[in-house]
């Protein structure tokens, strides 16, 4: 791996506001934390203080300035969805007159550990397990079984946070999974000093248990907002975490959690839905999201700042972003979703991602939605891992049900059930990537299939690159201010 824990600590505030970092990261226990010790042990801990802790949480996953910059791809999770897909391959910046991302796409920022594009998500990241943390001990601590429903619910959430966090540092800070390798500190305590990195098998088993008892908890809760999560992300989440370790097992675990996600009942996107914006959080298909209202504040600096052009943007100004020329290419011409991309206008999403009013650079105060998460993931991740597994009916039919909402003619993926084995495993592949691209998805999938990267031709740099999975290029760096603040990393 390539380097700790960076001791920042996030004051949430019962109304869900972050203030920056200062004089008060030493602060121990927060005001504004409920505190175990002032609350009693019975779990009969406020509703609402805990919901608004909590909310504190996912309003930082959509919060401009959360990775410690001021810079504009500072805006959360959403930003780190465009970067990880930068490094897939599959999004390709076709222009660049503002200079937007220019090193990170150039492949400059990931093999230089002063750069700030390896500091923002690990300390967006590590603020994330800090405050999810804080809110595990107000509640009891790791290993409490809260006496109340609601208390359950909420350390069943804050659980489904912390593990979230440490797996994309996972695969954001590491090639592939190597059970031995030390690779991220492992705080587990808003007290816990500085700490070594712990091996990748420790951070896993941490993962599925906070997960498992995520699953747990949160059985029979009815959330008021996508923003939250509830049992079937916590599973979803399980499930991404089980098949980036790869071994047989894990690769049956994390379908078994795929199907039962399926089951739950989200239907997957229609034809007419893959092409409608992806800006409502309302979607029945999505599982996990963020309903962006003009109270969030997010304008030039956010998610839709950098890629639609329906929206101020630097999509519409001239850093201008699309799909892989290559992959493109793999689509079937019958396919719905060839129509999400302009080729008039270097493969841009303008009928995938758009601000519903569709003008040019018109949509000034976000109010459109974040996607994190749908069920045709888990079509696809279940498809994926029984293709993996030897389980090539059920592979197919997982995959023929996405498909069947991509096609208005059943002979057009009629090919899918002449397909077994590595070619089938193949296919999955592709129609992940097709299906899920500019959602954040497509470099997940490449770690964990071992892929190569390879660019087409309308990449403004190193079009035609094609390298491992495991190019240092492709991972990031522990950023200098982690190195220099903890003496376990040389």
């Amino acid at each position: 791996m390539k380097r700790n824990f960076l001791k920042t600590v996030l004051a949430i505030a019962v109304t869900a506001t972050f203030f920056s970092c200062g004089d008060e990261l030493l602060e121990k226990s927060p005001t504004s934390f409920i505190n175990v010790d002032d609350a009693g042990e019975s779990g009969q801990l406020n509703p609402a203080i805990l919901d608004a802790n909590l909310n504190g949480i996912y309003s930082m996953m959509i919060n401009t300035g959360t990775g410690g910059t001021t810079s504009h791809e500072d805006f959360g999770q959403k930003g780190y969805d465009i970067m990880s897909d930068f490094l897939s391959g599959d999004l390709a910046l076709t222009a660049n007159n503002y200079n937007r991302y220019a090193d990170f796409v150039n492949l400059q920022s990931t093999i230089d550990y002063a750069n700030t594009d390896n500091y923002t998500p690990w300390r967006y990241y590590y603020r994330v397990i800090r405050s999810a943390n804080l809110v595990i001990n107000s509640l009891g601590g790791n290993d409490i079984v809260p006496a109340t429903d609601n208390a359950k619910y909420s350390l069943g959430q804050a659980k489904a946070l912390r593990a979230y966090a440490y797996f994309y540092l996972s695969q954001y800070y590491q090639a592939e999974y190597n059970g031995s390798e030390a690779i991220l500190p492992l705080p587990t305590d808003p007290n816990d000093p500085v700490l070594p990195q712990s091996p990748m098998s420790e951070v896993y088993d941490l993962m599925i248990g906070d997960l498992t008892s995520a699953v747990t908890f949160l059985n029979g809760f009815n959330r008021t907002s996508k923003s939250s999560i509830n049992q079937d992300v916590a599973k979803a989440l399980l499930a991404y975490v089980y098949a980036a370790k790869g071994d047989s097992a894990s690769n049956l675990l994390a379908k078994g959690l795929a199907d039962q996600v399926i089951a739950s009942g989200y239907p997957l996107m229609s034809s007419s839905e893959v092409t409608g914006g992806f800006n409502n959080a309302a979607t029945p298909g999505w599982i996990w999201g963020f309903d962006i209202t003009l109270t969030n504040g997010l304008d030039l600096i956010s998610w839709w700042g950098q890629m639609d052009v329906f929206t101020y943007s630097y999509q519409w100004a001239g850093d201008k972003k699309g799909m892989d020329d290559g992959l493109y290419a793999s689509i079937n011409a019958n396919d719905v979703r060839k129509t999400q991309f302009d080729t008039s206008n270097s493969l841009q999403p303008r009928n995938k991602f758009y601000n519903a009013a569709r003008v040019i650079g018109g949509q000034r105060n976000i109010e459109d939605d974040y996607i994190y998460m749908r069920v045709a993931e888990m079509y696809l991740l279940s498809a994926e891992m029984a293709a993996k597994e030897n389980q090539p009916a059920a592979a197919r039919t997982r995959l023929k049900q996405l498909l069947s909402q991509r096609f208005n003619n059943a002979s057009d993926y009629a090919y899918v059930d002449g397909l077994s084995g590595d070619a089938l495993l193949d296919e999955v592949v592709l129609q992940t990537r097709i299906e899920l691209w500019g959602e954040g998805k497509s470099y997940l999938s490449m770690k964990r299939n071992k892929q190569m990267m390879t660019r087409g031709s309308n990449h403004v740099f190193f079009p035609g690159l094609s390298v491992p999975h495991t190019d240092e290029r492709l991972t990031f760096e522990i950023p200098r201010a982690e190195i220099q603040n903890n003496p376990f990393i040389n």
